[in-house]
């Protein structure tokens, strides 16, 4: 008896897609759309279809400059994505400060990155997308470090992202984080204005230090509570560097506590046990409580607020009476 022998199987061939802008979609370069859509496609492969003419808009050639209008048909040539990981993204919802049609605003927790990548599966906004697939756009109009919690953005139109990214560009918003730092602090305003350079060690970490020719970067820091060893901050940020706060102050003698990049090391692992006095820091204490900034689409000012985490709230609380601020 033969027995017959299956041919191998050979993967269907590719096929260019034909794709409709909305009008969520309209006014973003052909290049930025491709990079989002292609996910897994090498950045060099898409500015060379673009540049052959592979991709076509309303059945005519474009450059990598021509920005998509509502209704325009565009041509994806056949390209190979990288294989999506089967770990399925859990859905989670966050607690949520403000919300309309335009625009999403959420408290972040520390510990929890925005977004995936750098040893990260999946952040905030991979959550959010799993949780409101009807969601046709979600996107962050800015990002936290992943140990500070606080007020973090979401646009649910691309008209209010790009407003809200031109309000940002031109200084027009206003973002004040609480931060806790061990030293002694006596400045009820203080202005740092120290340029920052970003730089990759050579473990591939993504890391900032104050060096002449780096980014013009201010902070103003506002005295609230002061201990012996301690103090509470506010800081407003001026401008919106890497890790600006964060140096700002370890380069000033200052350093956050529980900062694990720019941080006092020693009086980290000292913080994690609770003292007579005292009780413990398990976290960087680095909390974004307010965004003031005017809305996309009724153009009125909102201020919008996060209340400082219990854990936070709770160090402070256990280092008794705070001394009384003079004026200066």
């Amino acid at each position: 008896m033969q027995t017959e022998v299956a041919a191998p199987s050979t993967p269907a061939p590719l096929q260019a897609q034909f794709v409709t802008i909305t009008e969520e979609e309209a006014g973003q370069r052909i290049d930025n759309y491709l990079l989002r859509v292609c996910k897994g496609v090498p950045k060099s492969h898409i500015y060379r279809i673009l540049r052959s003419g592979e991709v076509r808009v309303n059945k005519g050639r474009i450059d990598q400059l021509y920005r998509l209008a509502d209704g325009d048909v565009v041509r994806i040539p056949p390209v190979r994505v990288a294989e999506k990981s089967t770990a399925a993204v859990p859905a989670a919802e966050f607690a949520v400060l403000f919300e309309d049609a335009h625009l999403l605003v959420i408290d972040k927790p520390a510990g929890t990155a925005v977004h995936g990548g750098s040893g990260v599966s999946f952040g905030v906004i991979e959550q959010l997308r799993a949780s409101r697939p009807e969601a046709k756009f979600l996107e962050l109009v800015h990002r936290l470090d992943r140990d500070t919690s606080g007020v973090l953005m979401l646009a649910k139109k691309r008209s209010a992202l790009t407003n809200l990214h031109e309000q940002m560009r031109d200084g027009l918003t206003d973002k004040r984080y609480l931060t806790a730092i061990g030293g002694d602090w006596r400045n009820a305003r203080q202005h740092i204005k120290l340029p920052l350079h970003k730089f990759t060690t050579a473990e591939g970490e993504r890391r900032v230090c104050v060096q002449a020719g780096g980014m013009e970067s201010h902070t103003v820091f506002s005295l609230l509570r002061k201990w012996d060893q301690f103090a509470l901050l506010e800081a407003e940020l001026k401008t919106g560097r890497t890790h600006q706060i964060r140096v700002h102050l370890a380069s000033s003698g200052f350093p956050i506590l529980g900062d694990d990049k720019y941080g006092d090391f020693a009086l980290n692992r000292v913080l994690l046990k609770a003292e007579p006095g005292r009780g413990a820091l398990k976290r960087m204490f680095l909390h974004a409580h307010q965004i003031t900034f005017t809305h996309p689409d009724s153009g009125k000012q909102v201020t919008i607020n996060a209340a400082l985490p219990a854990e936070c709230e709770r160090f402070l609380v256990s280092l008794g009476k705070s001394q009384n601020i003079a004026p200066r």
